[in-house]
């Protein structure tokens, strides 16, 4: 495993992120196709032997139960101060009015409910999940500076946004003496590159780490296009990414799929390795609910692209419409 510092700060991680949307309870929440505690744990294991340190989950995912199997997990098979401890807030968890946002109630509420599901004093990176359109975003500077200071969260993190948003949002921050953003966890990978625009020179720039989320478009990179899968025949949101690029993106699949053969590997590691390339990369974040992709994924670690095949893997992408904020 290859280890990197976290944008500018001084806390290592390891050069991939298990993301643990894929653990919960499948009866809660909308994703019915999550491995319950049971089935999650050893893929908890095996990430943590094979040197993968950093964990990222959101209150949102499973209706909390995804915290919950997370935090117990890695009380048991880890120490606290080893591993680097994700999680995010802003999507609805009650109705009702302050059940989902980022204002300071909201914040401070599911900061305290999100460390009791994860059995921990603290969190090592507590993320905005999203832009909240509904609260000043000085407003939500300063709980998240608040939250830090109560010693409840290590550091702070964004999600996808634009890149004029993430800007002023940093610049809230400095102007105000509050802290600030250290991680974009935004959209990239080969069917979608428009991140490549603004928002990844944007966290060069500033020294942002970059935790990408889906580098492998929710496994489309990794399989012929038309293969059916539990996830994709009830993930609307994932359709709704590719929709509109189908023609496109098939192209590309198919392209990956040709690289892959002629080095003889699977297809997950030539789609992983090229965002592993890219200079802005921190960490992809990578889900795993199959053994072969946490392997494959420690494998694209060492795959160097060359020259040509980097160009024939971007050749063949057009211009998408903006999407992954919702």
């Amino acid at each position: 495993m290859k280890y990197v510092k976290l944008g500018r700060t001084g806390i290592d991680i390891s050069h991939l992120c298990l993301g643990c949307m894929s653990y919960g309870v499948p009866e809660r929440g909308t994703h019915p196709w999550v491995l319950d505690d049971a089935q999650a744990r050893p893929f908890i294991k095996k990430a943590l032997d094979l040197g993968i340190n950093f964990f990222d989950t959101a209150n949102v995912y499973s209706d909390g139960t995804s915290e919950e199997i997370v935090g117990r997990a890695l009380k048991d098979f880890a120490r606290r101060d080893e591993i680097v401890l994700a999680t995010k807030v802003h999507g609805r968890m009650h109705k009702g009015p302050n059940g989902a946002g980022l204002s300071r109630k909201a914040i401070m509420a599911e900061i305290n409910a999100s460390l009791r599901r994860l059995g921990t004093d603290y969190v090592d990176l507590y993320q905005i999940h999203r832009w909240d359109y509904d609260t000043p975003i000085e407003e939500t500077m300063e709980a998240l500076h608040d939250v830090v200071k109560a010693g409840k969260a290590l550091y702070i993190g964004a999600s996808s946004m634009f890149a004029w948003q993430f800007s002023k949002a940093l610049h809230v921050a400095k102007d105000n003496g509050w802290t600030r953003f250290v991680t974009m966890q935004n959209y990239v990978n080969l069917l979608y590159r428009e991140e490549e625009r603004e928002m990844l020179p944007l966290c060069e720039s500033e020294g942002i780490g970059v935790i990408p989320w889906s580098p492998l478009a929710r496994g489309r990179l990794t399989r012929d296009w038309d293969t059916a899968s539990a996830r994709a025949e009830t993930d609307e949101f994932g359709r709704g990414l590719y929709a509109a690029t189908e023609a496109a993106d098939r192209k590309i699949v198919e392209r990956v799929a040709e690289i892959a053969a002629a080095r003889g590997v699977p297809r997950a590691q030539i789609a992983l390795a090229w965002v592993l390339q890219k200079r802005a990369i921190t960490a992809p974040i990578v889900g795993a609910t199959k053994p072969q992709h946490l392997d494959d994924a420690v494998a694209a670690l060492s795959i160097e692209l060359s020259a040509e095949e980097i160009g024939k893997l971007e050749e063949l992408y057009v211009p998408h419409a903006v999407t992954g904020f919702k």
